[in-house]
């Protein structure tokens, strides 16, 4: 049994500001970076799904993990990537977002967390 007051999972939420428009607006680009920092985390891809809205329009992607997921949503117009890391690991995701942020070579990354399943009191 799982200790109540320990997260039963970490989740980042990564925001990418001043990225080149050309980093995030490629479907085939944006699948291979978000599996590669699924391997920087050592997690299990089950699936991938990407979708692009279009020249200039952006992506959307999912990875559905063993362990949970990872999203990511462009505005190349805006120079701008959120990602949303969740994995159910011991350890928090923060080299995944490590990596992207060496790709994607932001003027400012704000990241968030918060632990998942935790109860309080």
């Amino acid at each position: 049994m799982t200790n109540p007051r320990s997260p039963l999972g970490h989740h980042l939420l990564a925001d990418f500001h001043g990225v080149a428009p050309e980093l995030i607006n490629h479907p085939g680009n944006i699948a291979r970076y978000l599996e590669e920092a699924a391997r920087c985390i050592q997690v299990t891809v089950l699936g991938c799904h990407v979708h692009h809205f279009g020249e200039g329009g952006g992506v959307t992607g999912v990875l559905l993990l063993a362990e949970s997921h990872m999203s990511i949503h462009t505005w190349p117009e805006l120079g701008f990537a959120a990602v949303d890391v969740f994995t159910c690991t011991p350890q928090p995701p923060h080299e995944a977002i490590r990596y992207l942020e060496q790709v994607f070579k932001p003027g400012r990354l704000v990241v968030q967390q918060s632990l998942r399943g935790v109860e309080q009191g």
